[in-house]
């Protein structure tokens, strides 16, 4: 994907934590919430999702990347996004999914 010509923001790891505080149970309900919470970082930056040129998501090692990938489908639709998913040892007990983007917010 080409990124269309404006600043870059970096979005730090989302995880499955709700706007609560709650770190939802499992990988699909996890992956959906780390999602929502990059989309709301987004609009608060003022882009959305077609100006993401990259998402890194990293799952807790031994976690099905297809139930991740599903996840993300339902969250992020038929964008064409640039995709990268890792499994990597977990740094806090229960947290399954970490996803972190690079987007640009265009000019006007």
């Amino acid at each position: 994907m080409v990124a269309p010509a404006g600043r870059t923001l970096y979005v730090g790891g989302q995880n499955g934590i709700d706007g609560d505080g709650t770190l939802l149970d499992g990988l699909r309900a996890q992956t959906e919430q780390a999602l929502r919470n990059v989309l709301a970082v987004l609009e608060q930056a003022g882009t959305d999702r077609e100006h993401v040129v990259k998402l890194n998501i990293y799952l807790a090692a031994g976690e099905d990347p297809t139930e991740g990938y599903a996840a993300a489908a339902a969250v992020w639709g038929r964008q064409r996004t640039a995709v990268t998913v890792l499994a990597v040892p977990t740094a806090r007990p229960g947290v399954l999914v970490e996803i972190d983007a690079v987007a640009t917010i265009p000019t006007s």
